[in-house]
């Protein structure tokens, strides 16, 4: 049985809420399945005050939902909703990379054709969250040169909140070919090329949630 005292432990709530976060955002739980405290408790070994702390926190994120009738459920999103989480990244990533662009050095070029090489391993063992997780490494990494935490946080968000549909998305699909506006990506940071990168970012990033809503 899992008491409701608070844990001794100060940190209890950020490892829970770090955790089911992560997992959120890499798919590794699919659009609609309902969390419990309860269920949450016995994953991470924590009182209830912890687990309902992260599933509040994560529920004004927009990662779950709350229902009138009190269930708590990871997203299922509408076409509209995916068209306009498909717009932001549009926006916040092509920008977060132009800005990226003039500290795109070779170290960096290096570092994301490691992470590529990552990506095609798991397309070729069809690991949906494995690749969803380099994937957006993939992305994070050429971000975080843009040196703009607000704006790559307000990403973060919506990647947060698309990681189950994204799951389901590359679940249907069994993609057996590495994302192509990768190497578009790459080639644009060797060559400094801020037009051939914003226009493979886009691409990108929104082909893939166009499939869900055809």
């Amino acid at each position: 049985m899992i008491n409701s005292r608070p844990d001794p432990s100060p940190s209890a709530h950020d490892r829970v809420y770090r955790g089911l976060r992560t997992r959120i955002m890499h798919g590794d739980i699919a659009p609609g399945q309902a969390l419990t405290l309860r269920g949450i408790g016995r994953e991470f070994n924590v009182s209830m005050t912890p687990a309902r702390e992260s599933l509040r926190r994560l529920v004004a994120e927009g990662a779950l939902t709350l229902s009138s009738s009190g269930r708590v459920s990871t997203p299922e999103l509408s076409n509209e909703r995916i068209e306009e989480l498909a717009a932001l990244r549009s926006l916040l990533e092509v920008e977060l990379a132009s800005r990226a662009l003039p500290r795109a050095h070779f170290a960096l070029i290096e570092r994301l054709q490691t992470i590529n090489a990552s990506i095609n391993e798991m397309i070729a063992r069809q690991d949906a969250v494995g690749y969803i997780r380099t994937n957006l490494e993939f992305h994070r990494t050429l971000y975080l040169r843009a040196q703009a935490p607000a704006m790559l946080a307000m990403a973060e968000t919506v990647w947060l909140q698309l990681g189950p549909t994204m799951r389901a998305l590359y679940g249907r699909l069994r993609r057996k070919d590495p994302p192509r506006f990768h190497r578009m990506i790459l080639a644009a940071l060797k060559a400094g090329d801020e037009p051939g990168l914003r226009m493979a970012i886009r691409s990108d990033v929104t082909q893939g949630l166009k499939m869900l809503v055809a």
